[in-house]
């Protein structure tokens, strides 16, 4: 269409009239390869466009503006116009495999999915001739993935050329959306209310009636007591309630699990105090566990942090936080003193006499003093006890009660 040869000036009209020649050209094009020829007339026209010399835009009229405006129609036309594709059928699968492979289904929506990749797997049978069948992984979500992964390799395979194959491509395409739409409508845990979730994980299946209010609430204490620790943690993670919370922390903290380390270490990363405590009524000396916890330790902006954190690695025993502990026995915060004192006490390793006896001897508060006899008792060594009985006529009370135990 366009006239390389050609030493005139580009007019408004002249380019006009090629976009319209062009309009029409891409209206009779049936073929990839005429697609092609008008996609190489789009190009010329959008360079000699760029290059003529055109009228300034005014109120009324931009004739450049007008120009470039259709340009873009055209090659939005022009794509539209292409296709289909075979790799837009494998973009659709692997797009299908995604949505598969990323949500939590639940036991209804696994047998929507299945159900669904098996009327996919028909639809292309028929399509490319072939017999594609489903994978044999046991997890059935990798069964799942991995058989639109060998779909999706089998139609790459076959070659399909958008012009001779297009009737196939279109089935193949029409069976992708019928894929997607499947996925998207099979069942997720997102698409059910809270109650609803509970009610399939079998969390009320314990209440033969109704004792306390909210059944939540009762069915909670029914699984502390019966030990059901995987609902008690269900409920923490599932209830968007502070009511709820409370109670199922309450809960975790009183039973101790290891099976609730994961969870509260999570959130014993974000300094939440609850967590803590139940790590260290766990009292398991897991590494990432003390990692955590003695991060805290130093926290002295916060001392209901120490506290808490204190306790928790004493609960624990944890040797390697001996040292960092007893470095808070001379902490500005009598809480802080006094609560380092006991965990030494709870932890029971030897190296703490030495810091304690001191704090005996020189602590100015009393009851951090009485912690520190506290902690020796616990220790319980000749030389802790020695060092707490060497008080049984000291001035305070708490401190005289330790001595007197130490004696026996």
């Amino acid at each position: 269409m366009s006239d390389d040869g050609a030493s005139e000036e580009h007019s408004v009209e002249t380019l006009t009239e090629r976009l319209e020649a062009l309009e029409a050209a891409l209206e009779d094009a049936e073929t990839e390869a005429e697609l092609d020829e008008v996609e190489a007339e789009i190009d010329a026209l959008e360079t000699d466009l760029e290059a003529a010399d055109l009228p300034e835009a005014d109120d009324d009229e931009d004739p450049a503006g007008d120009l470039e405006d259709g340009v873009d129609a055209i090659r939005d036309d022009l794509e539209d116009a292409r296709g289909p594709y075979a790799a837009d059928v494998v973009s659709d699968l692997d797009d299908a495999k995604a949505d598969i492979a990323s949500a939590e289904w639940t036991e209804r929506g696994e047998s929507e999915l299945l159900e669904t990749v098996r009327e996919a797997l028909t639809d292309v049978n028929e399509a490319l001739g072939t017999s594609l069948s489903l994978s044999d992984d046991e997890d059935l979500l990798e069964r799942l993935t991995a058989t639109l992964e060998n779909v999706a390799s089998a139609v790459e395979a076959e070659g399909l050329d958008p012009d001779d194959d297009a009737e196939t491509i279109a089935d193949l395409l029409a069976a992708a959306d019928d894929l997607a739409a499947g996925v998207d409508d099979a069942q997720t845990w997102e698409d059910l209310s809270v109650r609803e979730q509970l009610e399939a994980q079998g969390y009320y299946d314990v209440l033969s009636h109704i004792k306390d209010y909210p059944p939540e609430w009762h069915a909670l204490k029914i699984h502390e007591r019966v030990g059901n620790v995987e609902m008690v943690l269900l409920a923490l993670e599932t209830f968007d309630s502070d009511f709820m919370e409370e109670h199922a922390l309450e809960a975790l903290t009183r039973m101790g699990p290891e099976e609730a380390i994961e969870p509260m270490l999570a959130r014993a990363g974000k300094r939440d105090k609850d967590a803590i405590t139940i790590l260290g009524k766990i009292g398991v000396a897991d590494e990432e566990v003390v990692e955590t916890l003695l991060d805290y330790v130093d926290a002295d902006k916060d001392p209901l942090l120490q506290g808490v954190t204190f306790k928790a690695l004493g609960e624990i025993g944890s040797e390697e936080a001996v040292a960092p502990i007893a470095n808070k026995l001379v902490a500005e915060n009598e809480d802080v003193r006094s609560q380092a004192a006991r965990a030494l006490g709870l932890i029971g390793d030897t190296r703490a006499i030495n810091p304690l006896a001191d704090v005996l001897e020189d602590d100015e508060e009393d009851t951090v003093r009485a912690s520190a006899a506290w902690a020796l008792n616990q220790i319980a060594t000749e030389d802790a006890l020695e060092a707490v009985a060497a008080y049984a006529d000291d001035r305070a009370y708490l401190v005289q009660a330790e001595a007197e135990k130490a004696r026996v």
